[in-house]
């Protein structure tokens, strides 16, 4: 993770600290009091410091948080580990989805494009993958991106609002007063989603992200076999 350096440090001292520990202590707090908790006094005091020192190491709260949930990322990955051959998207996406799902606050700071270093980490491992599997190589990076933006951005649908939600209500009650509204839509005007209730109402959100990824990686598939199979451009 790159040093950055914000104000000099008052009140306590940088050397006793690294941008690891802070934001790792950072990842703690998130967990515990989510990021509207997170402030420099409470991180300072857990880590026994001053606020000047922190502010060494990072330079705001924003810029802390985002580091945090790449560091969130970048423990999702260390827990794939690389195939050997094309496959390993499925096992990569879903670990990526599992880590942010147990860091909620995390999915929608991990952003696209990448540019901090375990994004570009997954999108470079997502790249490798898309590459390995026989798709022509100008298709390589406009695959590759609409991988690395389901998995980013489907992951932050799905599970941010959790945490919206679960300030204020569990999820059950939530999702059963959707779908009484739903019910009560016009079902000339709204045939698919007032007859969707049951499933709204009792859908996992895992269940959820997979059935896409699914029917994502099985196109990539697809392609790749009928360009081996039929390797001519088009004409």
């Amino acid at each position: 993770m790159p040093r950055t350096r914000g104000r000099a440090p008052a009140g306590g001292r940088a050397d006793a600290l690294s941008p690891e520990i802070v934001v790792g202590a950072a990842v703690a707090l998130l967990d515990e009091r989510g990021e509207r908790g997170l402030t420099f006094r409470l991180l300072a005091e857990r880590l026994n410091t001053g606020a000047g020192a922190l502010y060494w190491h990072v330079a705001n709260k924003d810029e802390l948080v985002a580091l945090a949930a790449d560091q969130v990322l970048g423990q999702a990955l260390a827990a794939v580990p690389r195939p050997e051959n094309g496959t390993g998207l499925r096992a990569l996406a879903v670990a990526v989805f599992d880590g942010l799902d147990r860091h909620p606050w995390a999915a929608s700071h991990v952003t696209a494009p990448a540019s901090l270093p375990n994004g570009l980490r997954l999108f470079d491992r997502i790249g490798t993958l898309v590459a390995r599997t026989g798709l022509p190589a100008e298709r390589h990076f406009a695959v590759a991106t609409a991988v690395f933006y389901y998995v980013t951005g489907v992951s932050a649908q799905i599970i941010a609002p959790a945490v919206t939600v679960g300030a204020t209500t569990d999820r059950a009650s939530f999702l059963a007063r959707t779908a009484e509204r739903w019910g009560r839509l016009d079902p000339a005007a709204y045939p698919f989603l007032t007859g969707a209730t049951a499933a709204l109402r009792d859908h996992d959100d895992r269940d959820q992200f997979l059935a896409g990824l699914d029917l994502l990686l099985d196109g990539l598939s697809a392609s790749g076999r009928s360009t081996a199979a039929d390797p001519r451009p088009p004409t």
